[in-house]
């Protein structure tokens, strides 16, 4: 293992996992940090769960190396290894009570009486139990079983805290609340937490890092804000929330910004962050995200300011969402764009119309560039499609 001692707390290093033919996890290098809230997002299938099951131990590596707290895990047991795992159905014995299911690991290990009742005392006082702890699993809520779940994994005190999408089985409301909850409480225990969910608001919520999966394959690693302002790919752009991507090429590079032709002929100035070794000539894709277009009127040089980037547009769509509205407009002869405006003021859903002839600007360091077009995005405007199928 090729890493600095103490500084990562799981290390996969070029993990593939196969069922028979089908590769569930290719070849994948990942380290997460000591301490820090890390998050495996993607859809239904693309390997997160597995490699969750592998750091476990509920699964094993057909090629490749797991190191947990800087040793090796290959033939190590679940039960052996410094992890636990919350699941999204909790597992809670239902004969025995919240005190009696906390501590149910520590017996078994044969922990002596008087470490039994400080520890999961202190276990159920982190995640607020302490006063039910005589309550059946059947009398709690889902929230407070989540909480009890929590609180059995927390008692052994694991070097890695592992939770597969713990928060699916309870409502809307209250999985926003155990959001906050559960980043709270990893703050304050300061334990590496591995975090498997495919809700992207979920992971932008909690996490310190993110790693975006599709396809057995990460796509991406990095800070949630990170991902979302500059996302590598196709996939991560449209995955983690929506985006504009337009296929373009590079016309011309100027200093920290490059100026781009979209297929649709649009001429687009873009940021050029994180892309070093962009070239002239080279195929992209320009993406925009739709909080990021502004809709003013025609010709008004003052609402637009100094922003680099200004079409003229025709609104197709109005979508009033609240405390946004949706606007689907058309840049051009071939690209459609879709625009979210905060609503300010309670007039402004009525400012825009259908049929109406507006400008839309943004600066170039409101949209970035992803350099896998070839593998990634089809000669095709991405959001046009979703607007064609409405």
């Amino acid at each position: 293992m090729t890493q600095e001692a103490g500084s990562d707390d799981v290390v996969l290093e070029h993990v593939t996992k196969r069922f028979g033919d089908y590769v569930a996890v290719r070849d994948m290098d990942l380290r997460v940090r000591r301490g820090e809230f890390f998050s495996l997002l993607g859809p239904s299938g693309c390997g997160k769960t597995t490699t969750l099951r592998m750091v476990a131990g509920f699964e094993h590596p057909t090629t490749g190396e797991i190191y947990v707290a800087n040793s090796p895990m290959a033939g190590v047991p679940p039960y052996k290894r410094p992890v636990n795992t919350v699941f999204q159905n909790y597992g809670l014995f239902p004969h025995l009570n919240v005190w009696e299911n906390v501590a149910f690991g520590l017996k078994r290990k044969k922990v002596s009486r008087a470490d039994v009742t400080r520890r999961v005392g202190e276990s159920l006082e982190m995640v607020e139990m302490d006063k039910m702890t005589q309550r059946r699993p059947s009398e709690l809520s889902g929230g407070q079983q989540q909480r009890v779940a929590l609180a059995r994994a927390l008692v052994n005190q694991p070097t890695v805290l592992l939770l597969d999408e713990p928060l699916g089985a309870l409502d809307a409301k209250l999985r926003k609340a155990m959001q906050l909850e559960l980043k709270k409480l990893q703050g304050d225990v300061g334990i590496t937490f591995i975090y498997v969910t495919h809700d992207q608001e979920e992971a932008l919520t909690m996490s310190d890092r993110i790693a975006v999966m599709s396809q057995g394959v990460v796509e991406q690693v990095s800070s949630p804000a990170e991902i979302y302002e500059n996302p590598q790919s196709a996939f991560v752009a449209n995955f983690i929330g929506v985006s504009n991507i337009y296929p373009s090429e590079v016309k011309a590079l100027r200093g920290d910004v490059a100026e781009c032709v979209t297929d649709g002929g649009l001429r687009v100035v873009v940021s050029v962050r994180g892309h070093d070794d962009l070239t002239v000539g080279a195929k992209v894709g320009v993406v925009v995200r739709p909080e990021k277009l502004l809709i003013t009127a025609e010709h008004d040089a003052t609402a637009i300011g100094d922003r680099e980037n200004v079409f003229s547009a025709v609104i197709k769509a109005v979508v009033y969402v609240g405390s946004v509205t949706q606007f689907i407009v058309s840049l051009g002869d071939r690209h459609l764009a879709q625009i979210l405006q905060q609503n300010l003021f309670r007039t402004e859903r009525d400012e825009w119309h259908e049929g109406q002839r507006v400008d839309v600007s943004f600066w170039a360091t409101s949209c970035s560039l992803i350099t896998d077009i070839e593998s990634g995005l089809q000669e095709k405007d991405l959001m046009g499609e979703v607007v064609r199928r409405m």
